[in-house]
């Protein structure tokens, strides 16, 4: 038997459904595959960080698109989904009122995760089940609104913290200095304490970024390539960027801002390359959800 999930992701630079079929193997060891992932560009940090509000007007985009995605969720036949909101969400001030009325308008309940809680379910991806357990691993997810890293050493999660750094809240000028310093104070605590650390990179923008380094997927991204196409990319508009390299227009402006964290955290944390495995929150969502249900009945799958 093979069963559907489905996973909701209200970033602060867009709004994405993703769906997974998992199932057993001839070996009886579930096998997790994507089947179809739903982006909308509705940019909540717009809002958010400038007035501290979501507004009436991105009120009404989410309740459009949770709609939408309640239909393909029937039409999917999943057995199980779950929405997720993270920083923009978290910070403004009415979004115990916005939850509120799209619950009631959709049907969809909307979790308000911390940050913490966010770089836990990101950590349930088990992408250090296959690394090297003598290595250490920072996993670093940059989103629109904050930053999640995670170090894994020995198999284990060392260490996890969210930072208030993302890509639109860099690009209205709403990251502090004390912030940057808090970030960089961490990433050198833990250079000093595991050496030749390795970088595991997730989101969109990291993405496309080792797209447009020209390395082939699964290739070690290195942060000299890194800095070659954060130079290659301001050398560009905005418009440029969307004409020559295909961006949308939603990635063009915050793909800059996105390889200036990686290349910051790379340079205090002393990460020479970064791993990039397209995985990130919604994947996270999607395994922790077949996490409880294993856990409630361990042979759900043969059902």
């Amino acid at each position: 038997m093979n069963h559907k999930f489905a996973a909701i992701d209200i970033g602060t630079n867009a709004v994405r459904l993703l769906f997974y079929t998992i199932y057993l193997d001839l070996e009886n060891q579930p096998v997790f595959r994507k089947v179809a992932l739903t982006r909308v560009p509705i940019r909540l940090g717009e809002d958010v960080f400038v007035d501290r509000l979501i507004s009436p007007a991105k009120k009404e985009l989410l309740r459009k698109t949770l709609l939408a995605f309640r239909h393909l969720i029937e039409v999917h036949g999943a057995i199980d989904y779950k929405a997720c909101a993270t920083s923009a969400m978290r910070e403004a001030e009415n979004s115990a009122e916005v939850i509120g009325y799209l619950k009631q308008e959709t049907g969809i309940q909307i979790t308000l995760i911390d940050g913490n809680t966010e770089a836990d379910l990101i950590y349930s991806n088990h992408i250090a089940d296959d690394m090297n357990e003598n290595k250490a691993y920072l996993y670093i997810d940059v989103g629109g609104g904050s930053t999640e890293l995670t170090l894994f050493y020995r198999g284990k999660k060392r260490y996890s913290e969210s930072f208030n750094i993302g890509t639109v809240r860099i690009l209205y000028d709403k990251v502090t200095k004390e912030e940057w310093q808090h970030l960089k104070r961490k990433c050198t605590e833990l250079s000093s304490l595991y050496k030749n650390i390795a970088g595991i990179g997730s989101g969109g923008n990291i993405i496309k970024l080792q797209k447009l380094s020209g390395q082939g997927e699964g290739a070690p991204f290195t942060r000299a390539q890194l800095k070659e196409v954060c130079h290659m990319l301001k050398d560009y508009t905005y418009e440029q960027r969307m004409r020559k390299f295909g961006l949308n227009p939603d990635r063009a402006d915050v793909i800059v801002p996105a390889a200036e964290i990686f290349l910051f955290i790379c340079k205090h944390a002393e990460i020479k390359s970064i791993i990039v495995p397209k995985i990130g929150l919604s994947d996270g969502i999607i395994h922790s959800m077949y996490e409880e249900h294993v856990a409630r009945d361990s042979d759900f799958l043969l059902k």
